[in-house]
């Protein structure tokens, strides 16, 4: 990574992401309380979820957490399956993320 911000958002999200645990215990528990009532839009770059968690950690003081990112992470995590209507993958992604999703969430 070449670029100086995105190096020091690094920096200062790390600090941000530690507050964030002694807040709410972990992570995991601050990032689920994000999750979608039902599936995204096939094809969405973001989300009423992403853009609503990327403007709470902009609050926070998060840097480079654009909605899209956001959205992406969210992917990565299981809290948006936006797999096709018929897609074979559509229904392991719920099952996992319902497996997968921690207590209280």
């Amino acid at each position: 990574m070449r670029h100086r911000g995105k190096i020091e958002a690094v920096i200062n999200n790390a600090s941000r992401a530690q507050e964030l645990v002694r807040e709410k215990g972990s992570l995991a528990a601050y990032v689920w309380g994000f999750e979608p009532d039902g599936d995204a839009p096939h094809l969405a770059s973001t989300s009423p979820a992403s853009i609503a968690m990327s403007k709470d950690l902009k609050k926070r003081g998060w840097k480079f957490v654009g909605p899209t990112t956001v959205h992406a992470f969210m992917q990565a995590m299981g809290l948006i399956n936006d797999h096709a209507e018929g897609c074979a993958i559509r229904a392991r992604a719920a099952g996992a993320r319902l497996a997968f999703r921690p207590p209280g969430a």
